[in-house]
């Protein structure tokens, strides 16, 4: 009997990852291609030809798992809070699963990163996995017992849109967020968020890759600003931890490439958590940016 074969999707903003896995966890087969934004539509057809070229190089049909923006309202049973807004009000896990036929499961791209590092990643082996997104939003994703925790309201792990807490009085009451909101924790902690406070202090529009340069170059200005970011993103975490206390801490995004955030966190962790002591290890995504796709395969 041929060894099962899972496919995750990964349905981003500006690109589309498929990838196969087999039971063991090597990958049989990947590709991207770039999202087809605001076409929903499109979208749809994007995912089905991926699928259809893996399934074709495989030579055998394979589970389908889809990491995606947002999550599915319970109530209507629709995409809600994607920042992929053109899903948004689409019923799309029954258009995709009509699209193709079969059946499919989803989950929110944060629990697939989570799923994907507490299955065979940095998470391996413990009970509660908190995987934190710090790209150009901020998501969070819970895994217990190497499977993904969703929630009775689709909203496990949402920490990125909760205020940021012990917000410093002069940043309060902090940026607007797409959401409707002031001062969520996306506004602050997201590489987005890392660059528009340079910006708001300094007057200069740098990438994060560029201010990170300016810190290795000793710029104090590039040092205050990444003083603030790491301040904000442990007094974040401190908050998931005073509530969930989870056995791991998972970063991934593009944010979690910087070496120096791993350094400081606890330290700065414990001015803030309740009881002043913060063992948890935090540790960056074994599976890189991979692990979402892989997380979505892993929904199987």
């Amino acid at each position: 009997m041929a060894n099962k074969i899972r496919l995750g999707i990964d349905l981003g903003g500006t690109k589309i990852e498929i990838i196969a896995l087999d039971e063991q966890g090597a990958v049989l087969f990947n590709q991207r291609v770039n999202t087809p934004r605001g076409e929903y539509q499109g979208t749809l057809q994007a995912i089905g030809e991926l699928i259809a070229q893996a399934e074709t190089q495989l030579q055998q049909p394979a589970s389908i798992g889809v990491g995606m923006p947002g999550s599915f309202s319970p109530g209507s049973g629709k995409v809600r809070n994607a920042n992929s807004t053109w899903l948004n009000g689409q019923a799309f896990d029954k258009d995709l699963q009509n699209h193709l036929g079969r059946e499919v499961r989803f989950a929110n791209d944060a629990n697939c990163l989570a799923l994907s590092e507490a299955v065979d990643g940095a998470g391996a082996g413990c009970h509660s996995v908190f995987a934190i997104i710090i790209g150009t939003g901020v998501g969070g994703g819970l895994a217990f017992d190497g499977k993904v925790h969703h929630g009775l309201n689709g909203l496990g792990g949402e920490w990125g849109h909760n205020p940021l807490p012990w917000l410093e009085k002069q940043a309060y009451p902090g940026p607007d967020c797409y959401c409707g909101k002031q001062g969520c924790i996306e506004t602050f902690i997201s590489g987005t968020g890392f660059t528009q406070d340079y910006l708001r202090h300094t007057g200069k529009a740098l990438t994060g890759e560029e201010i990170m340069a300016a810190f290795d170059d000793g710029e104090p200005e590039a040092r205050e600003c990444f003083a603030r970011y790491q301040k904000r993103l442990a007094h974040a975490i401190a908050s998931v931890a005073n509530i969930l206390d989870p056995d791991v801490f998972i970063l991934g995004g593009g944010m979690s490439n910087i070496t120096h955030l791993y350094d400081h966190l606890p330290g700065l962790i414990e001015t803030v958590i309740f009881g002043g002591e913060f063992k948890t290890p935090i540790r960056p995504a074994k599976h890189g940016d991979a692990s979402g796709v892989r997380g979505a395969a892993w929904l199987w």
